[in-house]
């Protein structure tokens, strides 16, 4: 497939770990970068522009994608909010890319997949959420691909698994996992750990997102961003152990309770998810992969990278 390789204006919407990310990936490849969210403050990846917006309204949206060629939506609200507000959100987005003639590149989970019974997720995989998450992003997603499909607005959807990597907190290989590592505290797992599990280096999901916003034939359908082969949640504990030079003092949680960064509302809200953890949950990004010549990081790589950006982390909270 064909790139396009021009520095026209790519706008980011959402400063979160992954939108950061994505920021920074699209100024190491050339672009003029915007990144949006509603405090505009903050630090901004080397080559980035941050600025104030809220794209919670048409008005807003337009303000701060005007010009854009490419618009990549990477917006997230509180989990226990996200039925209620991702919806507005998503028609004021579609509207502004409608609006200002730009191409839109959604970041998109999981969830409208919903219980596969452990069977391997491909683009193919049938949408069969019973959630309401779930059912919520399968409406948006079919809303995205509608739009597409119209002519309304050329729109191209990148699925991630649970994200891992540096700078990434609130995830189940996240916040939970690595302060206690490195300090000698609990180290928590959900579930069943010994089922294969996918997780997405965020910058794997970065440079999947930018190469889906460099090449528009690919656009009007979801790809799986590149992710590493799945491995037991255990055997990336027993990882974590050789590279801390110290047993992981591990507690499982079988029920969706409060636990390291998650407290009740979101363990409340999460309740319908938990099945992810209690059969396997296995990405395939082979079609992204082969088409595009991408190349995930290495898992073994990844949790290098990520120690080492908690271990500063921690250092700096101290």
């Amino acid at each position: 497939m064909s790139a396009i390789t021009s520095s026209d204006l790519h706008i980011v919407l959402g400063a979160g770990p992954a939108g950061s990310t994505l920021a920074g990936e699209l100024a190491r490849r050339g672009h003029a970068v915007r990144l949006v969210d509603r405090s505009g403050s903050g630090s901004a990846p080397e080559g980035v522009t941050r600025v104030r917006g809220d794209v919670g309204t048409l008005d807003g949206a337009r303000s701060v994608i005007k010009g854009a060629a490419v618009v990549y939506h990477c917006v997230n609200v509180a989990y226990h909010l996200q039925v209620d507000v991702m919806p507005g959100i998503q028609d004021a987005v579609l509207g502004a890319v409608e609006a200002e003639g730009a191409r839109l590149v959604v970041l998109d989970t999981l969830y409208p997949y919903g219980e596969t019974q452990g069977r391997v997720m491909t683009e193919d995989t049938a949408w069969r959420a019973t959630g309401q998450k779930g059912r919520m992003r399968a409406a948006l997603d079919e809303k995205y691909l509608a739009a597409h499909q119209r002519g309304r607005a050329r729109v191209v959807l990148g699925r991630s698994a649970d994200f891992v990597g540096p700078q990434v907190l609130n995830s189940t290989l996240g916040g939970a996992v690595f302060p206690g590592a490195l300090t000698g505290g609990e180290v928590y797992g959900l579930g069943d750990i010994d089922l294969p599990h996918s997780y997405t280096d965020i910058r794997n999901a970065a440079a999947g997102l930018a190469t889906l916003g460099e090449h528009p034939d690919g656009d009007g359908r979801v790809w799986h961003l590149p992710t590493a082969p799945a491995l037991t949640t255990r055997e990336v504990f027993r990882l974590i152990e050789r590279k801390v030079g110290q047993p992981l003092n591990t507690v499982i949680k079988q029920e969706p309770v409060p636990f390291g960064p998650f407290d009740q509302v979101f363990m409340d809200s999460y309740a319908e998810l938990f099945y992810q953890h209690t059969e396997p949950q296995v990405m395939d990004s082979s079609a992204i992969q082969e088409t595009f010549g991408l190349k995930p990081i290495d898992l073994d790589a990844t949790l290098d990278d990520t120690i080492a950006w908690y271990r500063d982390f921690l250092a700096a909270q101290r």
